[in-house]
C-alpha cells in the first residue's frame, strides 16, 4: 500500500506481488495535521472497499517537506500547513489506521517508483515541479545523505548575477529550471506555464523559444552535475512539468547534446541517451511509497 500526500490531493494505491496496481483512490487533501490524517484515512478506507479485503501490510507514505525517516516525522511541508516543530506523522497515521507506517520524502518515494518502472538499480530521478530536486537510487539503495540533503540539486548556484533563490543563495538552478521559474518567465493565466511556453515555442515565437531553451539548458545542467557525480544507468524526469512528456525529453536531450558538443569526454557519456520521462498516467510517487513497505 502506498500514499502520495500532496498539497491538493492524496493518492493511494494497492500493489499486487508483481507491482501491478490492484486499486487506486484519489481524494482532496485537507491541510494541517488533522486534515492530513483525515485525508489519508478516507483514502485508506476507500482502498479497503475497492480491494474487498483487509489491508494489514505496511503502509508507505510519501510527503513533501523535510522528513526524518527514523523518527517518522515531517516539518517544512508549508503547502500542507505543516511548519515549525516536527510532526510525528508516522505515529499519527499508524494510530488512526491500525497498520505500520513507513514515512518518506515524496521525491525519494517517487525515485523508488521510477526505479521500479525502469527495472534499474542505479537511477537519478529529477523532479521538476514548483522547485527542482533529485532522488538517487545507487546500487539498489535509496541515498538520502547524512543530513537528508542528497539530491538538492536545485540549490546549486550557477549564475552569480541571477535572482535570489528562496534558499537565500543567488542564481540557483531552481531559479532557472523549475515550474516556478517557468511561471515567472512565461505567465500564462489558467494554462500551466510549461504547456503554454512549449506551445508558443512550437509556433516559432522567438521569445518563447529563448525561454524554453534557457529552461531546458538549466535542466540539462542539473542532469550533467548529477550524472558526473554518480554516473547513473538511467535519468528520469518527473514532477508536474514532466506532464509535457516527449516534448520535454526532446528539448532537454537537445540541450544535453549542445552542452556536450565541444567535449568529447561529455559526449562519450551519452547523457541524452539515458534520459526518460515518467509516463503521465503512472503514479510514480504512490508506487514508490508502496515499495517502502518492503
Amino acid at each position: 500500500m502506498g500514499l502520495d500526500i500532496g498539497a491538493t490531493k492524496t493518492l493511494g494505491l494497492v500493489l499486487d506481488a508483481d507491482g501491478g496496481i490492484l486499486a487506486e483512490v484519489r481524494e482532496p487533501t485537507k491541510p494541517g495535521a488533522d486534515g492530513i490524517v483525515a485525508s489519508a484515512a478516507r483514502v485508506y478506507d476507500a482502498l479497503r472497499v475497492a480491494t474487498g479485503q483487509p489491508l494489514d501490510g505496511v503502509l508507505g507514505v510519501g510527503i513533501p517537506g523535510l522528513v526524518d525517516v527514523e523518527r517518522g516525522a515531517v516539518k517544512h511541508a508549508v503547502n500542507l500547513g505543516v511548519d515549525g516543530d516536527w510532526l510525528p506523522l508516522r505515529d499519527l497515521l499508524a494510530g488512526r489506521l491500525g497498520v505500520p507506517v513507513a514515512l518518506e520524502n515524496d521525491v525519494n518515494a517517487a525515485t523508488l517508483g521510477a526505479a521500479a518502472l525502469d527495472h534499474v538499480s542505479d537511477l537519478v530521478y529529477l523532479s521538476i515541479g514548483t522547485g527542482l530536486a533529485a532522488g538517487l537510487v545507487l546500487d539498489g539503495r535509496l541515498r538520502r545523505g547524512a543530513h537528508g540533503a542528497a539530491g538538492e540539486i536545485g540549490h546549486v548556484p550557477v549564475d552569480p548575477q541571477g535572482v535570489v533563490c528562496q534558499c537565500g543563495q543567488r542564481g540557483c538552478l531552481e531559479t532557472i529550471a523549475s515550474g516556478s521559474a517557468l511561471a515567472a518567465a512565461w505567465p500564462a493565466g489558467d494554462v500551466p506555464p510549461a504547456q503554454a511556453l512549449f506551445a508558443a515555442a512550437r509556433t516559432g515565437d522567438p521569445t518563447a523559444i529563448a525561454a524554453r531553451d534557457r529552461f531546458s539548458a538549466g535542466v540539462a545542467s542539473a542532469i550533467r552535475v548529477l550524472s558526473l557525480a554518480v554516473d547513473p544507468e538511467s535519468i528520469v524526469l518527473g514532477g508536474g512539468v514532466a506532464q509535457l512528456g516527449e516534448p520535454l525529453r526532446l528539448a532537454v536531450a537537445q540541450a544535453l547534446l549542445e552542452q556536450a558538443a565541444s567535449s568529447p569526454f561529455l559526449a562519450s557519456l551519452d547523457l541524452a541517451g539515458r534520459l526518460r520521462v515518467v509516463p503521465s498516467d503512472y503514479p510514480v510517487a504512490a508506487v514508490g511509497a508502496a515499495f517502502l513497505g518492503r
